[in-house]
């Protein structure tokens, strides 16, 4: 949750805004549910169901795919 709250905080001084701790936890917790599902769901979709790692993996590598191809890099 570190690198996220970071990333909240950045956002947070883009914006020029403020939000409460409340407000930080909420959004935190939406960020960290998005993570497991995230990482579940793909484990389950290439073959490693429950797989923490693995999901994680591929998550993260098709992220990547799909932005460097809305680039047009591949």
């Amino acid at each position: 949750g570190g690198v996220a709250t970071s990333g909240l905080e950045m956002t947070q001084n883009f914006m020029g805004t403020n939000w409460t701790r409340q407000e930080v936890d909420a959004k935190l917790v939406d960020i960290m549910k998005n993570i497991h599902e995230t990482c579940l769901s793909a484990a389950a979709a290439y073959g490693k169901p429950g797989n923490y790692m693995h999901g994680a993996n591929i998550a993260g590598f098709l992220k990547v795919a799909r932005a460097m191809q809305a680039q047009g890099v591949v």
